[in-house]
């Protein structure tokens, strides 16, 4: 376990905290000023519970049946089955690291105060996550308003000892067994304290916090697949000229076209395809296609469109979001703030920009298997043309999944299914956007993955000349950055020859680009200034 510890308090988590929880096992631990404003905010609670007046979740019922007034002896009842009868996800078992960021998401809204729950509940929730024990949660059953509810729905049920859970091992097992085996006492719930377990955004909050972190990498290393294939295709870096993206300075547009600019900075390839007279291309052509020369714009408005969708999560991850809410002046109110639109939205829009840059991808891995495109390769980087058939058929995978990431693209939070007798009449699908968006991530990080695949054997074969077989002429001509991350495949991956069994390879160099190793290499042979 990873011995890093996150302070959840009312102050807000960062992204980097969420990553360090979700994915490497970093311990949480409750501030103490957290614990003595939850203390202050029950007590708020505990003054209505035998008032006489109705209070929407401390003394009634929910949603539509919110008319519906409860006598004292049955409250305790009344969250039970709260929990009980909306724990009804269905369908796969989503991730652990969603659930995990599910449930820090939901002790850090508790943390803040405002939600009417007692200290030793939010304990429990930190308990559960240092325990490593993670709720079985499936893919469906939130529709994103009143926020996440069922699956928040199946954390809360294992904090009462019910349901089933994973354990630190991934070994399913009834949620009474692993809490008693990890010393951790089921909580008996009281009033309010169902409800806030689960009116929050705060699983498909994880999903975007988590698919941000990777579209990072992923655009880095969109960067990267860029300029290997400009270098195998024998493209121009000249239109990746700082005062040409001074032109049009949008923020991302410029870092992807200083990028990629650096990674084939000093090129012998691309040197060699300059006359010493004129410093012209020596090709007819006059100009590289979209999908070479415009990568900057396009990878640049990924980024922008990243970027907007960080600064949703950072309101986010400042918000306390719960119905009702106890104000700081200890009033108690409904609300509307679980309604996940703005995290719904923005999670479609990044959808949208992973298969934007996922297309350009393809085409520019298209590019190096047509004879009549690549300029001097061998038709689908066949060793022998006909009797071998290359990398024919990794374009048809890429092809495959493009296909399925523009079906991806179209947006979730533009439906909306009325629930609950009318009274949920508009709802969010933010969860389904946030699950659609990991499918998508997954297939970027493939498509990515054989573009610099196939222009690595685009550049072996430049390098062996006529031959075709790498080393021939002496080593790489690739600029330093380049070869470094050719050199790191090769470790995994063989060069060029005759038609080997090819889905090992792919799911190698996809393994590459998803622990970052590539970009790594990359990355780090570049100069410390521009590194």
């Amino acid at each position: 376990m990873n011995q890093q510890t996150v302070i959840v308090g009312p102050h807000p988590l960062s992204p980097a905290d969420v990553v360090a929880v979700t994915r490497r096992g970093a311990a949480v631990e409750l501030a103490a000023e957290a614990v003595e404003a939850m203390t202050a905010t029950r007590a708020v609670i505990d003054a209505l519970v035998d008032d006489g007046t109705p209070h929407y979740g401390v003394s009634t019922g929910f949603g539509a049946l919110a008319t519906k007034n409860i006598p004292l002896h049955q409250r305790s009842q009344l969250q039970r089955s709260l929990i009980r009868s909306h724990a009804a996800s269905s369908g796969a078992a989503v991730d652990n690291e969603v659930v995990r960021g599910l449930m820090l998401g939901r002790l850090s809204t508790l943390a803040t105060g405002r939600t009417g729950v007692r200290p030793l509940v939010a304990m429990a929730y930190a308990d559960l996550l240092n325990a490593g024990i993670t709720p079985e949660v499936g893919e469906y059953g939130s529709l994103g308003c009143s926020g996440d509810l069922a699956p928040l729905s199946h954390v809360a049920l294992a904090l009462m000892g019910e349901g089933h859970v994973r354990d630190r091992s991934g070994v399913r097992l009834p949620a009474a067994e692993a809490l008693a085996a990890a010393g951790i006492t089921a909580v008996e719930l009281r009033e309010k304290e169902g409800l806030a377990l689960i009116n929050g955004t705060d699983g498909m909050l994880g999903m975007l916090i988590l698919a941000s972190a990777d579209l990072h990498r992923l655009l880095d290393t969109a960067d990267l697949a860029a300029a290997m294939s400009v270098e195998g295709l024998l493209g121009t870096d000249a239109v990746f000229a700082a005062d040409l993206h001074a032109l049009r300075p949008h923020p991302g547009q410029v870092t992807s076209a200083a990028t990629i600019r650096a990674l084939l900075e000093g090129s012998p390839l691309i040197a060699e395809q300059l006359t010493s007279e004129t410093g012209r291309h020596r090709f007819t052509r006059v100009q590289d296609a979209y999908s070479l020369r415009c990568a900057p714009q396009v990878h640049g408005a990924a980024r922008a469109t990243l970027a907007h969708a960080e600064s949703v999560a950072a309101v986010e991850l400042s918000s306390a979001i719960d119905n009702p809410v106890v104000t700081p002046d200890g009033r108690i109110e409904s609300n509307g703030n679980f309604h996940g639109a703005p995290i719904g939205y923005v999670l479609d829009f990044l959808a949208i920009a992973v298969a934007d840059v996922a297309s350009m991808s393809e085409r520019r891995t298209d590019r190096f298997l047509d004879k009549a495109r690549s300029h001097g390769l061998n038709a689908f980087l066949a060793d022998d043309p006909g009797v071998d058939s290359g990398h024919m058929i990794a374009q048809y995978t890429q092809a495959g999944i493009v296909s399925e990431l523009k079906r991806l693209a179209s947006p979730a939070s533009v439906d909306s299914i009325p629930s609950s007798a009318m009274q949920e009449d508009h709802v969010s699908m933010g969860w389904a956007a946030g699950l659609k968006l990991r499918r998508a991530l997954d297939g970027l990080t493939r498509v990515l993955a054989i573009e610099i695949l196939t222009a690595a054997r685009a550049l072996d074969m430049r390098d062996g000349g006529a031959a075709g077989r790498p080393g021939a002429t002496g080593g790489m001509r690739s600029s330093v950055p380049i070869t470094a991350a050719r050199t790191r495949l090769r470790e995994d991956v063989a060069g060029p020859g005759t038609d080997r069994y090819l889905a090992p390879e792919i799911e190698a160099a996809r393994l590459l680009v998803d622990d970052g190793s590539l970009l790594a290499a990359a990355l780090g042979a570049l100069p410390a200034a521009q590194g």
